[in-house]
Protein backbone atom coordinates (compact mmCIF):
# COMPACT_ATOMS: atom_id res chain seq x y z
CA UNK A 1 0.00 0.00 0.00
CA UNK A 2 1.14 3.53 -0.86
CA UNK A 3 -0.29 7.19 -0.53
CA UNK A 4 -1.89 6.94 -3.48
CA UNK A 5 -4.19 3.70 -2.53
CA UNK A 6 -4.82 5.15 0.84
CA UNK A 7 -6.21 8.22 -0.23
CA UNK A 8 -9.52 6.49 -1.46
CA UNK A 9 -9.38 5.03 2.20
CA UNK A 10 -9.16 8.26 4.07
CA UNK A 11 -11.51 9.43 2.44
CA UNK A 12 -13.90 6.95 3.09
CA UNK A 13 -12.74 7.16 6.68
CA UNK A 14 -13.48 10.56 7.33
CA UNK A 15 -16.91 10.34 5.41
CA UNK A 16 -17.57 7.46 7.71
CA UNK A 17 -16.36 9.34 11.16
CA UNK A 18 -18.78 12.05 9.91
CA UNK A 19 -21.63 10.47 9.72
CA UNK A 20 -21.00 8.23 13.06
CA UNK A 21 -20.46 11.60 14.96
CA UNK A 22 -23.81 12.77 14.03
CA UNK A 23 -25.44 9.60 14.58
CA UNK A 24 -23.70 10.03 18.40
CA UNK A 25 -24.76 13.50 18.52
CA UNK A 26 -28.18 12.93 18.22
CA UNK A 27 -28.31 10.57 21.19
CA UNK A 28 -26.08 12.82 22.77
CA UNK A 29 -28.33 16.21 22.45
CA UNK A 30 -31.36 14.06 24.01
CA UNK A 31 -32.30 14.65 27.58
CA UNK A 32 -31.11 11.22 29.09
CA UNK A 33 -29.51 10.29 32.27
CA UNK A 34 -27.23 7.49 32.82
CA UNK A 35 -24.37 6.13 34.88
CA UNK A 36 -22.98 3.16 33.35
CA UNK A 37 -23.34 1.42 30.22
CA UNK A 38 -25.75 -1.76 29.44
CA UNK A 39 -27.75 -2.87 26.76
CA UNK A 40 -30.65 -0.46 26.82
CA UNK A 41 -28.77 2.58 27.42
CA UNK A 42 -28.39 5.73 25.13
CA UNK A 43 -24.60 5.60 25.55
CA UNK A 44 -25.19 1.67 24.28
CA UNK A 45 -27.51 3.06 21.74
CA UNK A 46 -24.86 5.53 20.37
CA UNK A 47 -22.36 3.13 20.51
CA UNK A 48 -24.37 1.25 18.00
CA UNK A 49 -25.37 3.61 16.04
CA UNK A 50 -21.91 4.65 14.87
CA UNK A 51 -20.52 1.35 14.93
CA UNK A 52 -23.34 0.41 12.28
CA UNK A 53 -22.55 3.07 10.12
CA UNK A 54 -19.09 3.03 10.20
CA UNK A 55 -18.91 -0.77 9.37
CA UNK A 56 -21.72 -0.07 6.92
CA UNK A 57 -19.23 2.90 4.58
CA UNK A 58 -15.61 1.08 5.37
CA UNK A 59 -17.05 -2.53 3.88
CA UNK A 60 -18.51 -0.86 1.09
CA UNK A 61 -15.47 0.81 0.10
CA UNK A 62 -15.07 0.66 -3.61
CA UNK A 63 -11.41 0.42 -5.09
CA UNK A 64 -9.81 -0.19 -8.53
CA UNK A 65 -8.02 -3.31 -9.08
CA UNK A 66 -5.46 -4.35 -12.10
CA UNK A 67 -8.24 -5.69 -13.95
CA UNK A 68 -9.49 -1.84 -14.31
CA UNK A 69 -12.59 -2.46 -12.71
CA UNK A 70 -13.34 0.49 -10.41
CA UNK A 71 -16.07 -0.98 -8.47
CA UNK A 72 -14.63 -3.93 -6.79
CA UNK A 73 -15.53 -3.92 -3.40
CA UNK A 74 -12.89 -3.39 -0.94
CA UNK A 75 -12.14 -6.93 1.24
CA UNK A 76 -10.88 -4.93 3.96
CA UNK A 77 -12.06 -7.02 7.20
CA UNK A 78 -13.40 -4.38 10.47
CA UNK A 79 -12.22 -5.14 14.06
CA UNK A 80 -14.60 -2.89 16.14
CA UNK A 81 -14.80 -2.62 19.75
CA UNK A 82 -18.76 -3.00 19.34
CA UNK A 83 -18.18 -5.29 16.19
CA UNK A 84 -18.70 -9.39 17.32
CA UNK A 85 -15.17 -10.91 18.74
CA UNK A 86 -13.13 -12.20 15.79
CA UNK A 87 -11.17 -15.20 16.86
CA UNK A 88 -7.32 -14.42 17.10
CA UNK A 89 -6.93 -17.67 14.56
CA UNK A 90 -9.06 -15.92 11.88
CA UNK A 91 -7.00 -12.17 12.35
CA UNK A 92 -3.42 -13.68 12.63
CA UNK A 93 -3.68 -13.86 8.49
CA UNK A 94 -4.52 -10.41 7.99
CA UNK A 95 -2.15 -8.40 6.34
CA UNK A 96 -4.26 -5.09 6.20
CA UNK A 97 -7.75 -4.56 8.17
CA UNK A 98 -9.52 -1.99 10.09
CA UNK A 99 -9.31 -0.74 13.83
CA UNK A 100 -12.53 0.72 14.84
CA UNK A 101 -13.22 2.21 18.32
CA UNK A 102 -16.87 4.15 17.72
CA UNK A 103 -17.86 5.61 20.37
CA UNK A 104 -14.35 6.66 22.69
CA UNK A 105 -14.76 8.07 25.76
CA UNK A 106 -17.93 6.79 27.06
CA UNK A 107 -17.15 8.67 30.82
CA UNK A 108 -17.04 11.72 28.60
CA UNK A 109 -20.15 11.10 26.94
CA UNK A 110 -21.88 10.68 30.65
CA UNK A 111 -20.00 13.74 32.17
CA UNK A 112 -21.88 15.73 28.94
CA UNK A 113 -17.95 17.34 28.57
CA UNK A 114 -17.69 16.85 25.29
CA UNK A 115 -14.34 14.74 24.83
CA UNK A 116 -15.47 11.43 23.28
CA UNK A 117 -14.34 11.18 19.78
CA UNK A 118 -15.09 8.51 16.79
CA UNK A 119 -11.78 6.42 16.47
CA UNK A 120 -10.63 4.94 12.62
CA UNK A 121 -7.52 3.13 11.55
CA UNK A 122 -6.10 1.14 9.10
CA UNK A 123 -3.80 -1.30 9.99
CA UNK A 124 -1.03 -2.66 7.79
CA UNK A 125 1.35 -5.17 8.67
CA UNK A 126 0.72 -4.60 12.64
CA UNK A 127 0.93 -0.96 11.76
CA UNK A 128 -1.05 1.75 11.97
CA UNK A 129 -0.66 3.60 8.67
CA UNK A 130 -3.74 5.72 8.49
CA UNK A 131 -5.71 7.06 11.25
CA UNK A 132 -8.84 9.65 12.07
CA UNK A 133 -10.11 11.27 14.79
CA UNK A 134 -13.16 12.75 14.80
CA UNK A 135 -14.95 15.19 17.56
CA UNK A 136 -18.19 15.77 17.24
CA UNK A 137 -19.14 18.42 19.74
CA UNK A 138 -16.41 20.65 18.23
CA UNK A 139 -16.61 19.24 14.37
CA UNK A 140 -12.70 18.84 14.43
CA UNK A 141 -11.26 16.05 12.49
CA UNK A 142 -7.67 14.98 12.93
CA UNK A 143 -6.70 12.62 10.36
CA UNK A 144 -3.12 11.37 9.33
CA UNK A 145 -1.71 8.94 6.26
CA UNK A 146 1.56 7.66 6.05
CA UNK A 147 3.71 9.43 3.40
CA UNK A 148 1.39 12.54 3.44
CA UNK A 149 1.70 13.34 7.12
CA UNK A 150 -0.89 14.86 9.87
CA UNK A 151 -3.15 17.23 9.69
CA UNK A 152 -6.28 19.02 11.67
CA UNK A 153 -9.40 20.55 9.93
CA UNK A 154 -12.78 22.40 11.08
CA UNK A 155 -16.22 22.81 9.70
CA UNK A 156 -16.23 19.59 8.05
CA UNK A 157 -19.89 19.37 7.41
CA UNK A 158 -18.61 20.11 3.28
CA UNK A 159 -16.48 17.33 3.27
CA UNK A 160 -18.04 15.35 0.99
CA UNK A 161 -17.62 18.69 -1.38
CA UNK A 162 -13.85 18.25 -1.77
CA UNK A 163 -12.51 16.35 -4.70
CA UNK A 164 -8.94 15.83 -4.13
CA UNK A 165 -6.55 15.08 -1.73
CA UNK A 166 -4.65 18.19 -2.77
CA UNK A 167 -8.04 19.89 -1.89
CA UNK A 168 -8.35 18.20 1.50
CA UNK A 169 -5.32 18.97 2.62
CA UNK A 170 -4.81 22.20 1.87
CA UNK A 171 -8.07 23.14 3.28
CA UNK A 172 -6.61 21.19 6.70
CA UNK A 173 -3.58 22.84 9.30
CA UNK A 174 -0.43 20.68 8.62
CA UNK A 175 0.45 19.19 12.37
CA UNK A 176 1.94 20.23 14.66
CA UNK A 177 0.66 23.47 14.79
CA UNK A 178 3.84 25.81 14.70
CA UNK A 179 1.31 28.35 16.59
CA UNK A 180 0.75 25.93 19.61
CA UNK A 181 4.07 25.62 20.58
CA UNK A 182 5.02 27.29 24.12
CA UNK A 183 7.29 30.27 24.42
CA UNK A 184 9.11 31.39 26.37
CA UNK A 185 8.39 35.36 26.69
CA UNK A 186 11.73 36.44 28.33
CA UNK A 187 14.11 34.92 25.35
CA UNK A 188 11.64 33.95 22.62
CA UNK A 189 12.22 30.03 22.27
CA UNK A 190 10.49 26.87 23.15
CA UNK A 191 11.14 26.06 26.95
CA UNK A 192 10.04 22.23 25.74
CA UNK A 193 13.30 22.71 23.52
CA UNK A 194 15.48 22.61 26.32
CA UNK A 195 14.49 19.48 28.30
CA UNK A 196 13.87 21.83 31.10
CA UNK A 197 9.86 22.59 30.64
CA UNK A 198 7.47 19.87 30.12
CA UNK A 199 3.67 19.36 29.49
CA UNK A 200 2.76 16.19 30.58
CA UNK A 201 -0.84 14.80 29.65
CA UNK A 202 -3.30 12.22 31.07
CA UNK A 203 -6.08 10.79 31.18
CA UNK A 204 -9.21 13.01 33.16
CA UNK A 205 -11.38 10.11 34.01
CA UNK A 206 -8.46 7.47 34.74
CA UNK A 207 -6.11 8.70 36.99
CA UNK A 208 -3.15 6.51 37.73
CA UNK A 209 -0.68 6.51 40.59
CA UNK A 210 2.07 4.92 38.28
CA UNK A 211 0.99 9.00 36.63
CA UNK A 212 2.12 10.31 39.13
CA UNK A 213 5.43 8.90 40.07
CA UNK A 214 6.76 9.29 36.48
CA UNK A 215 5.92 13.26 36.65
CA UNK A 216 7.65 13.20 39.85
CA UNK A 217 10.31 11.57 38.28
CA UNK A 218 10.49 13.73 35.62
CA UNK A 219 10.87 16.75 38.73
CA UNK A 220 13.51 14.98 40.06
CA UNK A 221 15.73 15.48 37.30
CA UNK A 222 15.22 19.22 37.59
CA UNK A 223 12.75 19.65 35.32
CA UNK A 224 9.23 21.71 35.35
CA UNK A 225 6.36 20.20 34.88
CA UNK A 226 2.93 21.55 33.65
CA UNK A 227 -0.18 18.43 33.68
CA UNK A 228 -2.91 19.19 31.78
CA UNK A 229 -5.84 16.79 31.19
CA UNK A 230 -8.11 15.57 28.28
CA UNK A 231 -10.76 12.46 27.68
CA UNK A 232 -10.74 9.86 25.07
CA UNK A 233 -7.98 9.83 22.23
CA UNK A 234 -7.50 13.84 21.94
CA UNK A 235 -5.10 13.71 24.51
CA UNK A 236 -3.18 11.83 21.02
CA UNK A 237 -4.49 14.96 19.03
CA UNK A 238 -3.03 17.74 21.51
CA UNK A 239 0.40 15.83 21.67
CA UNK A 240 0.39 16.38 17.85
CA UNK A 241 -0.55 19.48 17.86
CA UNK A 242 2.42 20.42 20.23
CA UNK A 243 0.32 21.26 23.13
CA UNK A 244 1.51 18.32 24.80
CA UNK A 245 5.17 16.92 24.94
CA UNK A 246 4.57 13.68 26.90
CA UNK A 247 1.56 11.29 27.19
CA UNK A 248 2.50 8.78 29.46
CA UNK A 249 -0.18 5.57 30.02
CA UNK A 250 0.13 3.80 32.76
CA UNK A 251 -3.24 1.71 32.47
CA UNK A 252 -4.87 -0.24 30.48
CA UNK A 253 -5.94 0.41 27.20
CA UNK A 254 -7.26 -1.60 23.91
CA UNK A 255 -6.00 -1.41 20.61
CA UNK A 256 -8.83 0.26 18.83
CA UNK A 257 -7.94 3.04 21.74
CA UNK A 258 -4.78 3.90 20.28
CA UNK A 259 -4.28 2.93 16.69
CA UNK A 260 -5.85 5.62 15.22
CA UNK A 261 -3.94 8.22 18.08
CA UNK A 262 -0.50 6.47 17.31
CA UNK A 263 -0.73 7.06 13.20
CA UNK A 264 -1.72 10.66 13.79
CA UNK A 265 1.19 11.12 16.48
CA UNK A 266 3.66 9.18 14.08
CA UNK A 267 2.61 11.31 11.23
CA UNK A 268 3.72 14.37 13.27
CA UNK A 269 6.88 13.57 13.98
CA UNK A 270 6.06 11.83 17.42
CA UNK A 271 6.08 8.25 18.87
CA UNK A 272 3.92 6.30 20.55
CA UNK A 273 6.33 3.62 22.65
CA UNK A 274 6.10 0.29 24.67
CA UNK A 275 6.53 1.63 28.24
CA UNK A 276 9.14 -1.61 28.80
CA UNK A 277 11.00 -2.08 25.35
CA UNK A 278 10.87 1.59 24.10
CA UNK A 279 9.34 0.05 20.35
CA UNK A 280 6.22 1.05 18.89
CA UNK A 281 3.10 -0.75 19.50
CA UNK A 282 1.99 -3.44 17.59
CA UNK A 283 -1.61 -4.07 16.12
CA UNK A 284 -3.17 -7.30 15.28
CA UNK A 285 -2.19 -9.28 18.81
CA UNK A 286 -3.65 -12.31 20.34
CA UNK A 287 -4.35 -10.02 23.38
CA UNK A 288 -5.81 -7.29 22.05
CA UNK A 289 -4.65 -5.30 25.23
CA UNK A 290 -2.05 -2.79 25.06
CA UNK A 291 1.16 -2.73 27.07
CA UNK A 292 1.85 1.10 29.20
CA UNK A 293 3.19 3.01 26.64
CA UNK A 294 4.73 6.38 26.48
CA UNK A 295 3.57 8.89 23.93
CA UNK A 296 5.89 11.87 22.82
CA UNK A 297 5.41 14.68 20.58
CA UNK A 298 7.69 15.98 17.85
CA UNK A 299 9.96 18.52 20.55
CA UNK A 300 10.11 16.32 23.47
CA UNK A 301 13.29 15.46 24.39
CA UNK A 302 12.95 12.13 24.41
CA UNK A 303 13.29 11.55 28.15
CA UNK A 304 14.34 7.80 29.87
CA UNK A 305 11.64 6.60 31.22
CA UNK A 306 12.27 5.88 35.11
CA UNK A 307 10.35 6.31 37.98
CA UNK A 308 7.56 3.55 37.48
Amino acid sequence: MNTIKYSQHLFTALSAAGKAGRAILEVYYTDFAVEHKDDTSPLTLADKHSHEVITKDLKTLTTGNNSGNANAVSSLPVLSEEGKEIPYTERRYWESFWLVDPLDGTKEFIKRNGEFTVNIALIHKNRPVLGCIYVPVKDVLYFACEGLGAYRRENNQGIANVLSLKELVDSSERLPSRHTHKKNVENNRSPDEDGIHLTVIGSRSHPSEQFAKFVESLRGEGRKIEIISAGSSLKFCLLAEGKADIYPRFGPTMEWDTAAGQAIVEQSNGKIMDAETNMPLKYNKENLVNPFFIGRGENSPFPPITGQ
